[in-house]
């Protein structure tokens, strides 16, 4: 073979290779699918309650609901989404009042957990789920600030 030949397979070798050896989004969202449900929370202050709901749109979409309750009012709602834009996946954020969602990119994914970001935000600028059996611990942080939500999914003891 040439050496002009093997210059110009090398440079697709790699391409293939690197195309091959990243996750798909499809396979990202498969990670994220033990969410859907709904999720108790656990550490509210008193006289709150709270909770988060999920459910599977599509293979590349999650949407879903953030509540906060006072006695049986609700005071807080944020609408959730998990959505591809351009290559990346995102956590989106909604709150009632706001006219625009923030976009939290997916930084990180295994199969019991996530972490999302987005430095420009004022807070939180990260985003984090963890997953132990039917518990999970989501941290919102930034600034030197956290506050962590502990979730137990409806119907587990």
């Amino acid at each position: 073979m040439s050496t002009k030949k093997l210059l110009l397979l090398i440079p697709l070798l790699l391409c293939i290779h690197t195309s091959n050896a990243q996750e798909s989004n499809k396979q990202k969202f498969k990670k994220l699918e033990w969410l859907t449900g709904k999720w108790i929370r656990t550490n509210s202050d008193a006289g709150h309650s709270g909770y988060e709901t999920w459910n599977k749109i599509s293979d590349l979409k999650l949407s879903g609901k953030g509540v906060t309750l006072k006695g049986n009012e609700v005071i807080f709602i944020e609408e959730l989404e998990f959505i591809v834009k351009g290559v990346d996946i995102f956590y989106v954020v909604k709150l009632t009042g706001d006219k625009k969602p923030v976009y939290f990119k997916l930084t990180a994914i295994d199969n019991n957990g996530f972490t999302c970001e987005n430095p420009a935000h004022d807070f939180p600028k990260k985003i984090t789920y963890k997953r132990s059996g039917n518990h999970v611990k989501a941290v919102i942080s930034g600034n030197r600030e956290s506050i962590d939500y502990i979730f137990i999914r409806e119907g587990s003891k």
